[in-house]
């Protein structure tokens, strides 16, 4: 089993466009890039999902976020309630429902961050 404390996830919920390019994806970004975390995950759910699918320049940060092997998931039943699901999935982001896979991950003791 791999050792879930070293393991970050960012559950990124915020609608706000500044959390998300000076604090959810720069330091999601950076987590990885620097090896301050063995893995990293990204969770878009509820209304980051939305801001996501209409903000061409937050699409180009998850592509790059995702090259550099950011996990990146999305929330499907939020995703299905503002009617992008698809274009989350275009941009290569793992589009399911959520809640049973963040409960486990919370009940494993992975390092949890909510924005």
């Amino acid at each position: 089993m791999q050792n879930k404390t070293d393991k970050l996830v960012i559950l990124w919920t915020s609608s706000d466009r500044e959390t998300a390019l000076k604090m959810v994806f720069m330091y999601a970004f950076n987590s990885k890039l620097r090896g301050w975390w063995d893995n990293v995950s990204l969770i878009v759910w509820g209304p980051s999902s939305k801001l996501l699918a209409e903000d061409t320049e937050l699409q180009q940060y998850i592509k790059k976020m995702k090259e550099y092997g950011v996990e990146l998931e999305a929330c499907k039943a939020c995703s299905d309630s503002y009617n992008v699901s698809d274009e989350l999935a275009a941009l290569g982001i793992d589009v399911k429902y959520m809640g049973e896979p963040l409960t486990q991950l919370l009940k494993e003791g992975c390092r949890v961050i909510t924005i």
